[in-house]
This record gives C-alpha cells, structure tokens and sequence, in this order.
C-alpha cells in the first residue's frame, strides 16, 4: 500500500493531525493544518490523518457523531455551515498544500452510525439484553425513535438518498413515544437482524451507539460506495482511516475498499482500521479476513508502552514488543504510542506516562518495521496532553527517522551469557547499520530506577541536567563490518559524547538508567534544542 506520494526508499512517517477536544484561537482547524503542512513535511511526515470532514449532530461535533457524509461543511445544516473544523473549501486547500508537499491525506470515514435524525418514526423492535445482544428481553413491539435522515439543507445535492428506520439495524437507549430507555433490535419482515460478520463481543457487537447501519441493505451500499470516491475525487485525499471495525459487516468493508480501489483507479490504496482491543488473538481473525487491503493500529503495542509507563522498573522491556500487531505482521502495523481516544478522561484512556514517552517513541520512529503514526498531541501546545519536556525529543527523534533510521536491524532484546555488556530486562536497544545514503543508528531505553526500592518509576521525563549523574548501561552491538571505525555520538543527554567502532564493527554504547539514547553516524544533522 501506498505509504508516501514520492515512493522510493525514503522512510514514511503518519501523522495524526488532531486532539479530542482541538481547536485554534485564532483559525479553522483545516487552516491551521494548511500553515503547517511546511513543518511537517520538513519533519519527515508523509501522511496525515485528519478528523472526520463530515457534518456532525452538533455544531461542535467532531464528526464521529455522524450526521450528513455527503456535507464536508458546505451547506447550512445542524446550525452551520462549517463543521468544528472549517468549511469544504478550507479542507480542499489545505489538502492541496499538503499533497503539493508531498503528503497524502487519510479521510477518517465514520460508516458504522448516524446520529441526529431529522424526525422520529414509528417502527417494530424486539429489546435486547445490553450485555448480550442475542438475547431478546420481550415480543417484538412499536417503539417511535429518530431514525429518518431527509438532509433538507443540502436539497439533494450530491445524493438523493434518504434513511429512514428500514436502512438501519437498531437503535440505542431511546423510545421517544415511552421515553425510555434501551437497545433495540429493529424487527420487520425485510429486517435481518445483527449482521454476523462483526465482533463476538458483548453476544454481538453489530451495535455501538446512534443509529446502526445495515450494511447488507442494497441502497446503503450503493450510497456509501458512491461516497467512498466521491469524498477522494473531492476532497484529493490518498486513503482512509476506519472508526470502530469490529462493530461493522466486514464483509461490507472489505467491498468498499475494493470498490474504491477500482473505482479511483488506485490499486495501492492506504487504508488504516481501527480494531480497539489489547488482545492480538482477537486481531489475527480481523488481519486475515481483509487480505492485505488494509491495515491495523497496534493497539496491542500501545496497551504494552502504557503498562511499561505505569509499571516502571517493575516491567521486563524484553517483552516491550510481545503479542503486538508488530511482531505478528509487520507489514501490517500501524504503530502509535498515543491518540485522541486514550487521552486522559476519554473513554478509552490509556494514556504513556512521560516517564517512558520518548522510549516508545524511540522503539515506534527507529525500529524500521511498522509504520509509525506520530500523535498531535505530543508535539504541538496543546490545553490537553501537551508536556513541554516531550515534544522536543519527540522532534528530535523524527528528525533522527527522517535521517538515519535505515539499513538491516540487528536487535539486542535479550541478555548473552558471554557478554557483561548485553541487554537486561531494564534496559534494551537495536542497531540499525545504515544503507549507501544514510548512517544508521542506535538505540537503547531503559526503565531502570536509581533506587531499588523506587516505586512506579514516575510520570516525569527525564531532565537532562540529572541525566548527566546517572550511572549507565551499556550494551555492546555490532553495526556491521562497513561500519568499522566510524564515529557515533548521542543525541540525548548526555549529548555529543562520541563512540568509535571497533575494526571489526562492534561498539559499546551506553544508555542513563530511566532514559533513552540514540547514537548517530556522525556526518549528518539532527534537530537540537532538547
């Protein structure tokens, strides 16, 4: 799949342009990414995902609370015109600027619900058991809920499709006529109930929230395979980003891609979904049944970064990488380290301490397997998870992908009994032996505490002028038999130490406990300014 618009052998960097609650003082989010997209393509960044362009329920949606997908913020409907994030126009430009940098842009297309319905109706369901959707409460019975979708505001323009309650499968938590509560089931002789190509959770997990799409139902299909392409050939967006796969037809899914993919003329496609579990046994299934036509987040190796920031020195870094979509099928990862869902107070939160941030995204940037995906959040100032102390380093180690992360790995996971200078469980690294235009690097990170009676290791970042009195591991690597005799020095504090290779490629290189080091072939800059 299509990682980067320039191709070749230039490493690829995702970029997740956007927080939960984001906004700019003082511009429209999609202006706000216009001005930037010179910055990012300066940082390496070849692909931004941004948040969903559609017209949401509310004003302030951000666009998972799906309301029109044919409205990217062009017709006055909801209260607006513009979504949260700026007009259809602003989103066309910015993407031109973006691609005119050589970045391609990821739709995120919300095709599991529909939220704010224009008027209720009256229709048969059957109330199902919140915690076992196969499991019915009573007889089928009337029920008025808002499920009709008449988009006066756009007049028909782009599509002429209407939803009514016969486009759906079942509603959430509101019988308007009773005013109650509950999940409902929507029964009628031309209804079929929960698909059962979704996840097994829950009984069934076909229902999430709003309004369920039926994806079997043959006007749904048409309307939302025309979008597929139509929201690309619009917008000049490069892929897609999937919210909330594991409660959709993945039957239906894998169609659309293949659609798409014929209908734009793009075999190569990027798509991105998002199966949020930390169970890679629940994955495999998923990763197998799309065939290579998309690809996952690692929510697996997430949920392992943020065990290791709340455990500290008491997690073994030898497993950092275990059970991940990374280690099962590289080629199939989408690593992060962080998002907009695992922020702290989100639904998911599962937030990496900064206390082991940069160490994540260390093993994310360099590793050369994978393709990374750099959070908003992390980088820009920002009200809600923005550490001043992170960001530079999390430059700095972009910078450091950008320029030196290439050639063959050679990982240094576990101890060697003939060696003092090997890994620990505190403490492990990789080296990347560079290739014809790059230096390659190496890399280390530790979770070790100064005291052995420390506790959880702390949520703070290391701070560089404490660094320098730190006792050190070292773990000695073999960077490769071209590389004898070349100078590598640090990026991180202690910065500019040097270390030369011996004649026959081997280095010993030294790591701060509770820290990261990166050591460069000298010859190339990197950003500074830690």
């Amino acid at each position: 799949m299509r990682l980067s618009p320039k191709g070749g052998d230039e490493n690829a960097l995702m970029f997740q342009f956007f927080t939960w609650d984001c906004s700019h003082p003082h511009m429209s989010w999609w202006k706000h990414f216009e001005t930037e997209v010179p910055n990012l393509a300066a940082l390496g960044v070849t692909q931004v995902w941004l948040p969903p362009p559609n017209k949401a329920m509310r004003k302030e949606g951000q666009g998972y609370d799906a309301y029109d997908l044919w409205d990217l913020g062009e017709f006055y409907q909801k209260g607006t015109i513009a979504t949260r994030w700026g007009t259809k126009e602003e989103l066309v430009r910015a993407i031109a600027a973006a691609n005119a940098h050589g970045i391609d842009v990821l739709i995120d297309a919300v095709l599991n619900h529909k939220l704010g319905a224009d008027r209720p109706e009256k229709f048969m369901v059957v109330p199902v058991d919140p915690n076992n959707r196969l499991k019915d409460l009573g007889p089928p019975r009337e029920i008025e809920g808002w499920t009709a979708f008449d988009f006066l505001g756009r007049a028909d323009k782009y599509s002429s499709f209407k939803w009514t309650h016969e486009h759906f499968t079942g509603r959430l938590d509101w019988d308007h006529r009773t005013r109650t509560k509950g999940v409902y089931r929507i029964a009628s002789p031309r209804h079929r109930g929960w698909s059962r190509w979704v996840d097994t959770e829950l009984g069934n997990y076909d229902y999430l929230l709003g309004i369920d799409i039926d994806h079997r139902h043959p006007e749904v299909r048409k309307d939302l395979f025309r979008w597929g392409s139509w929201v690309l050939e619009t917008t000049g967006g490069a892929g897609f980003r999937f919210d909330a796969i594991k409660h959709m037809d993945r039957r239906f899914l894998l169609q659309f891609i293949k659609h798409v993919r014929e209908a734009v003329g793009r075999p190569d496609l990027f798509s991105v979904a998002e199966y949020w579990s930390s169970n890679i046994d629940l994955i495999k299934p998923y990763i197998r049944a799309f065939e290579g036509q998309v690809t996952f987040f690692d929510v697996p190796l997430h949920y392992n970064f943020h065990e290791a920031s709340k455990a500290g020195s008491r997690y073994d870094l030898r497993k950092i990488l275990d059970r991940s979509v990374l280690k099962y099928r590289p080629g199939d990862a989408v690593t992060f380290v962080d998002n907009h869902d695992t922020q702290i107070g989100q639904t998911l939160e599962s937030w990496v301490g900064s206390n082991f941030k940069l160490q994540a995204y260390a093993l994310i940037l360099l590793y050369g397997e994978g393709h990374p995906c750099v959070f908003y959040g992390d980088l820009y100032p920002n009200h809600e998870c923005y550490d001043a102390r992170v960001a530079p380093g999390l430059r700095r180690l972009m910078d450091a992908r950008r320029k030196f992360a290439y050639g063959p790995r050679v990982d240094y996971f576990h101890p060697s009994a003939s060696d003092e200078e090997s890994p620990s469980e505190h403490c492990v690294g990789f080296a990347r032996r560079g290739d014809a235009r790059h230096g390659g690097c190496a890399v280390l990170i530790s979770n070790a505490d100064l005291l052995a009676d420390a506790g959880s290791g702390g949520e703070d970042v290391v701070d560089a002028g404490a660094v320098r009195d730190r006792p050190v591991h070292t773990i000695r690597m073999d960077m490769g038999q071209d590389n004898a005799g070349a100078r590598y020095r640090s990026l991180f504090a202690p910065e500019d130490q040097v270390v030369c290779a011996g004649p026959d490629g081997w280095a010993s290189f030294t790591c701060p406990y509770g820290a990261l080091q990166v050591w460069v072939k000298e010859g190339g800059d990197v950003v500074s300014g830690l």
